[in-house]
C-alpha cells in the first residue's frame, strides 16, 4: 500500500468513527484498471490485457445486525444538497433494481453475495472514499463492488475465492444493477499483480501475469480522462453486446471466442459484419500485443494500440470526437502508440509515450481541447499495480 492509501486509511478510519459513533471493523481497496487492449472481447469470451491502476476505492465497514437497515456515506458531496451522498437499505430485502445511483453497486453486491452463498447479509455501515474518477471507463463502479465484496465475504466468513467474487460482481452488475458487463473489470480489480498486466481468459478467468516493463524501456502510459462521462447501462453497450451474440448465432457458435481470428464472416452483413470483425481482429491484435510485450517491442506495440482504437471507431462505433482528439493528439506528439480504452461512448484514452515525451504529450492533448472549447481534460500517469486488497 502506498503512503498515499495509508494516509487515506487513517483518515477514513478517523471519518468512519466521527459518522458511526464506532471504529470500522476493517478497510478494504479495490483499484480501478486500465485495459491495455482487447477491448468489448470480454463478453464474448475473448482474451483481454488489463492492470490494475494506482486509484482505488476504499470502504470502512462494520456490521451492525442491531440495526434495520444498512446505512451508506460516500466522502463524495451530491451537488445537488453540498452535503455527502448518503444510502439506505434493508440487505435483507432487496430486489433487482430497488437501489439506484451510487449505492446500486454496494447493494447489487450485497445481494448476489446472499444469493450465491445462501448466507444473510446483515445491515451493515460502510464509508466509502475512491480516486478512481467517476465516468471515466477507468472501472469506477467494479472499483466500489469489489472492495464491498471482499469486505463482505471476510466479514461473514463466506469463504469465496477471488474468482468467485469477481463472478459475484458481475451478478451484481447485470441483475441487479441492470448493466450487460463483461467480467473483465471485476478481475483485473481482484487478480492484478504490480509490474504486470494480466492476460485474462474471460470464460475460465484464468490468469497468465506478463510483465509490464515501462520505467525500464524509459516509457511511460498516459491516461486522458476525457470528462465526457460513459455509462454501461445505457443502450449502446447492450447493442453491441446483442450485436455480437447475432453474429456468433449466425455463424453457429455459442460465443465468437470459439472462432478462429481468421475466420470466413463474409455470410453476414452490415452492423453485425462490422461488430464481428472488430472482435475477430482485436483478439488478433491482443495475441501481437502479448508476443510484443515479451520481446520489449515497444513501437510494434504501439501500433496495436493504435489499430485498435481505429478498429473501435470505424467497426465497433464506440468512440467519439472528444476520444478521437485525445488519441490524435498523443500521437501528433510523438506517442507509439493510443486508443480509447474501456467501453467506450467517452471515458478514457491512453497513450504509450517516451518519458521525454511526457510533458509535451499532455499539453497537445490540454491544447487541443481548449482549441475546440471543450471541458479541461485529466492527463495522468499510471503504472501496473497491485489488485485490491485488505489494509486494516
Amino acid at each position: 500500500m502506498s503512503p498515499e492509501e495509508n494516509r487515506r486509511v487513517q483518515e477514513l478510519t478517523r471519518e468512519f468513527d466521527a459518522a458511526f459513533g464506532a471504529e470500522p471493523e476493517g478497510v478494504w481497496r479495490a483499484p480501478g484498471r486500465v485495459n491495455l487492449i482487447g477491448e468489448h472481447l470480454d463478453y464474448n469470451n475473448g482474451l483481454v490485457l488489463p492492470f490494475a491502476i494506482d486509484r482505488s476505492a476504499l470502504v470502512a465497514i462494520r456490521l451492525a445486525p442491531g440495526r434495520e437497515e444498512a446505512a451508506l456515506i460516500s466522502t463524495w458531496s451530491d451537488p445537488s444538497t453540498g452535503e455527502r451522498a448518503r444510502a439506505a437499505f434493508r440487505p435483507g430485502a432487496l430486489e433487482p433494481g430497488d437501489v439506484r445511483g451510487w449505492a446500486a453497486g454496494p447493494a447489487g453486491v450485497a445481494w448476489a453475495l446472499a444469493e450465491s452463498t445462501g448466507t444473510e447479509i446483515p445491515p451493515f455501515e460502510l464509508l466509502l472514499d475512491s480516486t478512481v474518477p467517476v465516468g471515466s471507463g477507468l472501472s469506477s463502479s467494479h472499483a466500489v463492488e469489489v472492495a464491498v465484496a471482499l469486505a463482505l465475504n471476510d466479514l461473514i466468513g463466506a469463504g469465496l475465492s477471488r474468482r468467485d467474487l469477481a463472478r459475484v460482481t458481475q451478478r451484481a452488475e447485470n441483475d441487479f444493477v441492470g448493466a450487460p458487463t463483461g467480467i473483465m473489470d471485476q478481475s483485473a480489480s481482484l487478480l492484478s499483480t504490480a509490474g504486470h498486466a494480466i492476460l485474462l481468459d474471460c470464460r475460465s478467468l484464468e490468469a497468465e501475469y506478463i510483465p509490464l516493463e515501462l520505467v525500464d524501456a524509459g516509457l511511460r502510459l498516459l491516461v486522458v480522462d476525457t470528462r465526457v462521462a460513459h455509462s454501461n447501462d445505457d443502450g449502446g453497450y447492450a447493442a453491441r453486446r446483442a450485436a455480437c451474440e447475432r453474429g456468433a448465432e449466425q455463424l453457429g457458435v455459442g460465443s465468437l471466442g470459439e472462432l478462429p481470428v481468421d475466420a470466413d464472416i463474409s455470410a453476414l452483413s452490415g452492423e453485425t459484419r462490422r461488430r464481428v470483425r472488430h472482435v475477430l481482429s482485436e483478439r488478433a491484435r491482443v495475441d501481437q500485443a502479448v508476443g510484443n510485450l515479451r520481446e520489449h517491442r515497444w513501437a510494434a506495440l504501439g501500433e496495436n494500440l493504435t489499430a485498435s482504437h481505429v478498429s473501435l471507431r470505424d467497426d465497433y462505433e464506440v468512440s467519439c470526437p472528444e476520444l478521437d482528439t485525445a488519441v490524435e493528439s498523443l500521437l501528433g506528439a510523438g506517442a507509439l502508440g493510443a486508443r480509447m480504452t474501456g467501453a467506450g461512448f467517452g471515458g478514457s484514452a491512453i497513450g504509450l509515450v517516451r518519458e521525454a515525451d511526457v510533458g509535451t504529450a499532455s499539453s497537445a492533448v490540454v491544447d487541443a481541447f481548449g482549441e475546440r472549447s471543450w471541458g479541461r481534460p485529466r492527463v495522468f500517469e499510471v503504472l501496473p499495480g497491485p489488485g485490491a486488497s485488505r489494509c486494516l
